[in-house]
């Protein structure tokens, strides 16, 4: 277990060298952007939040919201997005790596 979370952090970290080197993480955020909008991820975790602060009666800080909406917002994404972004970023990590 533990190697799989080093594994990750440091795919994690070389994925943000690479995106940030090659200027490709603006694509990504925005396909990303593109593909939550697309599948109406926006606009359920926006109907969640309104029913948040309705809950509590208007009386919750953006931080606060934020921590009770995001576990349940990751959960909601779809399996495909997910898969696509994963392959974009495999893509461009292998082509950086051809061209070093």
């Amino acid at each position: 277990m533990e190697r799989v979370l080093v594994d990750k952090m440091v795919l994690h970290r070389a994925t943000d060298q690479v995106t940030i080197l090659t200027g490709d993480r603006a694509r990504l955020k925005d396909l990303l952007r593109l593909r939550l909008i697309e599948c109406g991820w926006t606009d359920q975790l926006r109907l969640m939040c309104r029913e948040v602060v309705k809950a509590e009666d208007g009386k919750v800080n953006v931080d606060q919201l934020v921590q009770q909406v995001t576990p349940k917002a990751r959960t909601m994404i779809p399996d495909t997005v997910k898969k696509e972004l994963l392959q974009k970023i495999k893509t461009l990590l292998t082509e950086h790596e051809e061209n070093q």
